[in-house]
């Protein structure tokens, strides 16, 4: 394990690369994610065929060709940014559709009576599910969501390879092909580097979890 002890200030730096795209990236997906699921379950038809069009699409399109077209295709659309953007804004815009049938399944299992009755005291589409459906529908969506929020943490890895650099994976190319060390050893560090975000990751959803069993 020399290649990690002999490199740990890279090591550190990428961890924390690592760690700031999936900060950035975990913002963003559940803020899109939440509004295409307003839109799914929207009264108004347009909104619904939008929602259903973004989950479609994104659902099914692998993550590397999202990453591909924010990296290489914005730009030729004049969208200049750095890689580090359009590496988080694939991510987002990837998970996002995840997040939005997680938090859907959610609100689906809410009562519609809790909907009917929000609407009787003259409650808006907005306010009852902001107010009344979306704090229902988040204690049943943790255990989903946690397991797309994990996912998302391991797919930031795939960012690395879209030129992002600094980052766990980009680390662990640059020690193997650069600086050759050997591969196996390099990788292990990076795999302990992303065991670092998920396992405390795990935990707090698990924790989050029951919490919210004990509040039912």
């Amino acid at each position: 394990m020399d290649a990690v002890t002999e490199n740990l200030d890279d090591y550190v730096s990428g961890f924390l690369t690592s760690l700031s795209i999936i900060l950035w990236s975990l913002v963003g997906s559940l803020v899109l994610g939440m509004l295409i699921a307003a839109c799914r379950v929207s009264p108004v038809p347009p909104l619904q065929r939008f929602g259903a069009f973004w989950v479609t699409t994104f659902r099914n399109t692998p993550l590397s060709v999202v990453l591909f077209f924010c990296a290489f295709g914005l730009p030729e659309l004049g969208v200049i940014r750095s890689f580090f953007f359009f590496g988080v804004l694939g991510l987002v815009l990837y998970t996002s559709a995840f997040v939005c049938e997680a938090v859907r399944s959610g609100i689906n299992s809410v009562s519609a009576g809790q909907a009917e009755a929000a609407r009787s005291i003259g409650l808006n589409f907005t306010q009852s599910l902001r107010f009344v459906v979306l704090p229902q529908a988040l204690r049943t969506v943790v255990p989903p969501l946690g397991s797309v929020i994990i996912a998302m943490f391991k797919n930031s890895a795939v960012v690395g390879a879209f030129g992002v650099g600094g980052d766990l994976w980009s680390t662990g190319l640059t020690l193997t092909s650069a600086r050759g060390y050997e591969t196996l050893p390099v990788f292990i560090g990076v795999a302990l580097g992303f065991l670092l975000i998920t396992l405390p990751a795990g935990a707090l959803l698990h924790v989050i979890e029951r919490k919210v069993a004990i509040a039912r």
